[in-house]
């Protein structure tokens, strides 16, 4: 989205870098259409009174507003937290935020919620923005400190509270790691209170984002949020190459949308035959060899005969299927295949005469090529082309190719050849 419409008053940008807010949730990630924002509310209802808050790399939280503030999308709150107060930006309020949070299977008790304290004053967001500045190097070095005690993990990312007391790491690990050691040092060297949080592949690459081999941003850091569990079966099931560089995502991970589809290619792969199901014909046994989902076609080889494939489609197998179920056979599949090459040739109507790309294009004129050099015996000479053109007009049968015209010329060079015994014999 183009950031030239997301203009405020105080000249803040919005929609880049972070630097600002925008009705579009800054970067886009897993955002939520307002679409009440231009309704009212009816005569004598109160508004929600929840709104929804969301901090670094699409972190949302639900917060009550018990000071009754008047907020909208995009203002900049301090929130309570365990220990002191976060900063963060407003991206949701009114009854949306009541349908997120049944979603979501969130408690909308009062009592037992969070608050928010006020709107951001200038020195908090200074504040807040000092400690996002320390992030990046203070990871770099935080990565250096696993190393050095050999620790199996990767830092991911770090996020300070907006109060800069306290600092959050995300890590990625395959088993459990004993980071007592590393805490101290962070202690140690960083001066704060550290937290060490652990998240999964895939959302490590939905809090960083990024763009997937389809060209578009991920789907797990722009919508997706149900992280289910993906098989190499949905990669049998669809046809697709069993390849671990192309079937995995930026998480190291297969790819979830290879869920996407796979209960469409399941309802029709309901219509085919097993494919280990052999056709018995009196010719001699076939074997399926490759199937075609999106067209309804198969084809079977004999046995022997690996090269030669014959093409039926999934009603004419189940048929087969069906006679050899009851002790018959067909006496070869190419009755089958010579038939359904006839159903195609019928079936293709030339409407507009779209069977060639070249019919508009002129076409090409042979060009001749010219001898450079000419034999000392070709009658005629150099004429002028004036003489030339009289020469076309009052002969005509001077414009007919002479024998020696296309010929090339002798090499001098070249020491000539001994006479044939032919024209010897002659």
């Amino acid at each position: 989205m183009a950031c030239a419409s997301c203009s405020t008053k105080d000249g803040t940008p919005k929609g880049c870098k972070n630097n600002g807010t925008c009705g579009t949730d800054s970067c886009n990630k897993l955002t939520v259409f307002d679409w009440l924002a231009n309704m009212s509310l009816p005569n004598g209802e109160a508004p929600y009174n929840w709104v929804e808050v969301r901090y670094k790399n699409g972190r949302k939280e639900y917060y009550y507003n018990a000071e009754n503030l008047t907020l909208s999308i995009g203002d900049i709150v301090a929130t309570q937290a365990k220990a002191g107060h976060d900063i963060g930006m407003v991206t949701l309020t009114g009854e949306l935020v009541r349908i997120q949070m049944k979603r979501k299977k969130i408690s909308d008790n009062f009592k037992e919620a969070l608050k928010i304290y006020r709107k951001a004053s200038q020195k908090d967001i200074d504040i807040w923005q000092a400690a996002r500045d320390k992030e990046e190097p203070m990871k770099v070095k935080a990565r250096q400190f696993a190393i050095d005690l050999k620790l199996q993990m990767k830092i991911s990312d770090i996020e300070f509270q907006g109060d800069a007391s306290k600092a959050t790491f995300y890590y990625t690990a395959e088993e459990r790691v004993d980071f007592r050691e590393l805490i101290k040092v962070f202690a140690r060297e960083f001066r704060t209170r550290i937290e060490m949080r652990q998240v999964g592949f895939r959302q490590e690459a939905a809090r960083l984002g990024g763009i997937g081999s389809c060209g578009r941003e991920l789907c797990c850091s722009t919508w997706l949020t149900d992280f289910r569990s993906v098989s190499t079966s949905a990669a049998r099931y669809q046809q697709l190459s069993l390849n671990p560089q192309k079937l995995a995502g930026q998480c190291g991970k297969l790819k979830c949308c290879l869920n996407y589809e796979l209960d469409t290619y399941l309802d029709a792969l309901k219509s085919f035959p097993k494919s280990d199901t052999k056709l018995h014909t009196e010719k001699g046994i076939a074997v399926c060899q490759k199937t075609d989902i999106f067209k309804g076609h198969m084809w079977y080889a004999y046995e022997g005969e690996w090269m030669n494939w014959h093409k039926i489609t999934t009603e004419q197998a189940n048929e087969i299927i069906e006679l050899n179920k009851s002790n018959k056979k067909i006496t070869s599949l190419e009755e089958y295949a010579s038939d359904l090459i006839e159903d195609d040739k019928a079936t293709f109507e030339n409407v507009v005469g779209q069977d060639s790309l070249t019919r508009f294009d002129s076409p090409k004129r042979n060009k001749k090529r010219r001898n450079n050099r000419r034999r000392d015996n070709n009658q005629g000479g150099n004429q002028n082309k004036n003489s030339q053109s009289k020469a076309a007009v009052t002969k005509p049968d001077d414009n007919k190719p002479k024998p020696n015209q296309n010929k090339r010329a002798k090499n001098k060079r070249r020491k000539p050849k001994p006479q044939n015994n032919k024209d010897a014999s002659k």
